[in-house]
């Protein structure tokens, strides 16, 4: 069963019963856009333990909020009892709330207009009581009520303003914009794992370059990301970047993010972070050191952001190679292929693509990179070690800071086809380090 399908036969059994049930929120607003909703909902003046009674196989999610988690298969949906909320305190969530049987007052604590849309999947009727279908049309995103007590509920919703608007390609409607304005350095009051959420969303759900110029006019960037907003105003040299300043620069790499990942999105948000700090003007603008003080920036700001270890490690790799592709046509073999053959390698490339396209547009190393790939199969680029540290022991060498040096340099020959088998590098050894006993040479 589909979770639309289960949807429907929720609002079917508890009307069935005497309840009002509709599908509410996301779903609806997605389904007057003509998208697909990536989840259902459902509202109704049914009580929490009434729904558990009716649908067995259901988790009492937001026992506090009246919120049951209704399953079947892999299908589940979220029914809320109408509600009305009370008294935030903390600029997150309600310290108490009280269920209604009104539709109308439900919708009337939700956030945004254009999710306070209720949707009767049997009569097929929309009840819209906030102007919803009207700012749907309009393309607008409004706070439901008084903007500043909506956003004063939850300051997350500053950021979810943003998302929706870039997401959707919509405007803010002028009022709740001036609120998130008046109020954007309250959202240093919400989790870092929430914000972390919500950025990773405006970078990954579609529209990143509008998410982050509103980010930007709502003052919420400076607020979340100062590291990030010292790019404005940074030049470049025009001969390589005719784009203009970092932050255009940045801008457009954003704009050409087709569906990536976090890292790779985060990659190309934080690539040139390190600019800002180490831009100095002498035959032309240079940057020198960018990428390490880029490094040194970005382990922190994720940290910040309650980012996971391997996202950081991805991210800080992105950071750290981005500029390695200038050289990549004068790299030794064996390098070349230890560069190919980084983890996720492809963002790599894709970071370089979008650099590319959003400065001098010159490919030809992207080009060359892509050439080696489809010349190179696994087997080449990370063939079966010749020689490994049991091997030097069994040979009588003695384990120690050595062994990296002798292991790396007989895989570079082997990467680079002047070693092809054991006895050969067993021998290669010999010639080149200190032998067992003293004997042979010794370059370690």
């Amino acid at each position: 069963m589909t979770a639309q399908n289960l949807a429907r036969e929720i609002v079917d059994r508890l009307r069935g019963l005497g309840h009002e049930a509709y599908l509410a929120g996301g779903c609806v607003r997605d389904m007057l856009l003509g998208r697909a909703p990536k989840d259902y909902d459902v509202a109704t003046d049914a009580l929490p333990e009434r729904i558990e009674a009716c649908f067995p196989d259901s988790l009492a999610v937001g026992a506090k909020f009246g919120v049951v988690l209704v399953r079947s298969g892999e299908a589940q949906v979220e029914v809320a009892t109408f509600r009305r909320d009370h008294d935030y305190r903390d600029g997150r969530r309600p310290e108490s709330v009280s269920f209604t049987r009104s539709a109308k007052k439900d919708v009337q604590r939700r956030d945004f207009t254009i999710n306070g849309l209720l949707f009767d999947p049997l009569e097929e009727k929309y009840h819209d009581y906030v102007g919803g279908r009207k700012d749907l049309a309009s393309r607008l995103i409004r706070a439901i009520g008084d903007p500043t007590e909506r956003l004063a509920e939850d300051k997350l919703r500053m950021l979810r303003a943003v998302r929706f608007a870039a997401r959707l390609g919509f405007d803010i409607e002028s009022k709740t914009m001036e609120a998130i304005q008046a109020h954007s350095k309250e959202i240093s009051e919400i989790s870092a794992e929430r914000i972390r959420d919500e950025i990773s969303r405006i970078l990954t759900e579609g529209g990143a370059r509008r998410g982050f110029e509103l980010l930007d006019e709502t003052g919420l960037l400076g607020a979340i990301l100062p590291e990030v907003e010292v790019m404005k105003g940074v030049p470049q040299p025009p001969e390589f970047h005719p784009e203009g300043d970092v932050w255009m620069h940045t801008l457009l790499m954003l704009e050409q993010l087709d569906n990536p990942s976090a890292p790779l999105a985060l990659g190309v948000l934080l690539h040139d972070v390190g600019k800002p700090a180490t831009i100095r003007f002498a035959e032309r603008i240079r940057f020198d050191g960018h990428v390490e003080e880029g490094v040194r920036l970005t382990v922190p700001i994720l940290e910040r952001l309650r980012y996971a270890k391997a996202e950081i490690e991805q991210v800080t790799a992105l950071v750290q190679h981005h500029m390695r592709f200038g050289h990549v046509t004068q790299m030794r073999e064996s390098k070349l292929k230890r560069f190919l053959r980084l983890p996720d390698f492809g963002e790599h490339l894709e970071l370089h693509r979008l650099d590319c396209l959003s400065s001098h547009r010159n490919l030809a190393h992207y080009d060359f990179v892509r050439g080696k790939q489809a010349e190179l199969p696994k087997e080449k680029l990370r063939p079966p070690r010749l020689v490994t540290g049991e091997d030097l022991i069994a040979a009588g060498y003695e384990p120690g800071p050595a062994f990296k040096k002798i292991l790396t340099e007989v895989e570079d020959a082997q990467l680079e086809g002047r070693l092809g088998t054991k006895d050969e590098a067993m021998a290669w050894v010999g010639e080149r380090f200190e032998a067992p006993h003293g004997e042979g040479r010794c370059e370690v």
